[in-house]
Order: structure tokens, then sequence, then C-alpha cells
């Protein structure tokens, strides 16, 4: 491929490059190494070891799967019964934008109102209240767990006491608090964030530390911070198509990944490349759709300023919120450069 053919900038999505080089330099260093597989290997253990201290949480069990849909209807049908269905956001990533994994695993996703990607609460205080106070309520799919996303689909960011107060309904009514990592790297970086691993790990029954968009090559890290949350998942892993047999591809990239605090620095490198283009779209007067703080920008346009700017510069198409307008999305990344940024800026 002739890469000067190349010509606009892209910020289409957060998952465009391959993978950071120092991930790259120990896969090449460790190419031709004999190990155990399926996650049994030096490397994956060696992982698991440094994230159980990141998350400040010792017992905690960590598995590593390929992506983030695989992750996410893995968990969820390993953590819900046959009649339970899990409660998300309307637009929260399993109930929009993945194809119906969470429906084809047997399982409903319960939606509830969403401001600027999050849910509340209390919402979710009045959708369990709804279930229990139903006398039919047999003839219904139960509220079995919690999904959300840090950030959200939007960008956003759930506070550590809005977190507190969501995982404190999922212990009133007994249901599990997961939470969608895929761009965790972006939020524990991204200065109005006040969540920590250890939070995550003290507020969720499982959580997810995403490595595609940060970094990695491929992979997620599964983390259940108490022991045998859900015995044999690696069973269920198996089951669901999900087991990597070398699994100590995927183990090494988190060993990488939290090795001097590589994670973090991935997610820093994105936010300074954000926070350059948010001063730059505020200067020349663009519209933001929403109030997103982290990697993820979204932009309210036109469907002429849309055209124009795309053939410019390749951002990603969100929604229409009106026959006149779209939504289009600035994603950094990683990998983003301070060329990548000037050459965004100068096509506003």
């Amino acid at each position: 491929m002739d890469h000067s053919a190349i010509e606009k900038p892209s910020f289409a999505s957060d998952y465009q490059e391959g993978a950071h080089p120092a991930i790259l330099d120990q896969l090449c260093k460790t190419n031709l190494m004999k190990t155990p597989g399926y996650g049994a290997d030096a490397f994956s253990e060696a992982a698991r070891i440094k994230i159980r201290a990141a998350c400040d949480a010792p017992e905690a069990d960590i598995h590593f799967l390929v992506g983030g849909t695989q992750t996410n209807a893995t968990v969820i049908d390993a953590l819900l019964r046959s009649y339970q269905g899990v409660v998300a956001a309307e637009t929260g990533h399993i109930h929009v934008h993945e194809a119906g994994a969470i429906e084809f695993g047997g399982h409903r996703v319960i939606t509830l109102p969403q401001e600027n990607g999050k849910i509340t609460a209390e919402a979710l205080q009045a959708c369990n209240e709804a279930y229990w106070k139903d006398d039919n309520r047999d003839h219904m799919v139960m509220p079995g767990m919690v999904y959300l996303s840090q950030p959200t689909e939007y960008g956003t960011l759930y506070s550590l006491k809005e977190l507190e107060a969501i995982s404190l309904v999922c212990h009133t009514y007994h249901i599990p608090l997961y939470v969608d990592g895929a761009r965790l790297a972006y939020a524990l970086a991204c200065p109005e964030n006040d969540v920590s691993l250890p939070d995550l790990a003290r507020l969720c029954d499982a959580f997810y530390i995403g490595g595609t968009k940060c970094g990695a090559l491929f992979g997620e890290a599964v983390v259940f911070p108490r022991r045998d949350t859900v015995p044999h998942f690696f069973s269920i892993v198996k089951q669901h198509g999900a087991l990597l047999a070398k699994g100590r591809i995927a183990g090494l990239q988190f060993d990488v990944l939290f090795t001097d605090g590589l994670y973090q620095k991935t997610g820093e490198r994105a936010m300074a490349a954000a926070e350059r283009i948010r001063a730059a779209l505020a200067e020349k007067g663009y519209r933001f759709a929403f109030p997103s703080p982290t990697n993820q920008i979204f932009i309210l346009l036109t469907r002429e300023q849309a055209a124009d700017l795309s053939q410019k510069v390749d951002l990603g198409f969100w929604e229409k919120p009106d026959e006149d307008h779209v939504i289009m999305r600035i994603a950094t990344s990683w990998a983003t450069s301070d060329d990548d940024v000037e050459r965004l800026i100068a096509c506003l």
C-alpha cells in the first residue's frame, strides 16, 4: 500500500492504528518462545498481578478476551439467569451498536432514558421498583444486572458520586454492576475524572479494561474484583468461542500496558490532542453536540458543513438529530500526533 497516497487526516475512530511500539517490540522479542496456551503463560500471569495491584484488588479474577462485543456478550450471559435482562442507557453500546449480540445470547436489553449518555440512580431505582411491585412480574423480564460505559458512548463520564449511587441501588436489589471500559484509558487520563481503578473494583461486580482502543493490537482484560464471582468463567468463555489459544499474545500486551504506567500515558496523549482540538473548534465557532470531556468530540453541523469538512478530513458519522443537521465525531487516540492535530485544525 502506498501510504503517500493517504492525504486526509483521519479522526474517524480510536482504533485505526496497530499497537504501541512497546507492545510490538515485546511481541517480536518473545515471538519464538514456547509457552502454555489459553492464558496459562507467565506473561498473562504477570499482567494479572500488575492489574490486581493497579486495582487494589488482590483477590481479583482476571481473564483476557479479544474484543469489546465478544467481552460484553460473554460477561453478560455469564452474570444473568435465563429469565433476566440487562439494564442499560438507551444509547448504550450493547443496545445500539452490537448488532443484537446480547439478544442473540438470549437476554433482553432493558433500556432507561439517558442524559448525555448516562443513566441515573433514581431511574434505576424506579425500574427495579416497577418490576417488584408488578403482580405480573413472573411473566416479565427481570432486571438482572446493570451495564454502564466509562466513558460513555457520548464521551461523558460518570462521577464517583454517580457511580456510588448506582452501585448502592444494585446492591440493594442484589444485581451485579458491570462497567464497559473499552476506552477506560481515556477516562482515567481525563482531568474531569474522579473515578480510579480501585474505585471501579470497589463498586463494580465486573468491569473490563479496554486494550483494543487504548494501545493494544486487540484485547480486553475482564476483572471480577471478588474471586469466584462467576465460577468456571473460563469454560463459559470457551463456550462463547472467545477463548484465545495463543493467550499469551493478549496477556503480554496487558503486561506491557501495565508496566511503568504506560496505560495511563496512552490516555494522556489522546487527551492532550483532544483538548487542543476542542479549543480550536470553540475558537472557530463550532457547536458541540454535548459536553464530552474525553477523547471523543461531537460537533453539530449542517449537512453542507459536514459534506465540506468530510472532503478534507475523515470524521465519524454519529447521528442525524433532524433533517438539516448531522452530528459528526472526532476521536483522538494513543497514536494521535501533533502533526495530525495541526492538519485537522487547518481544515476547520
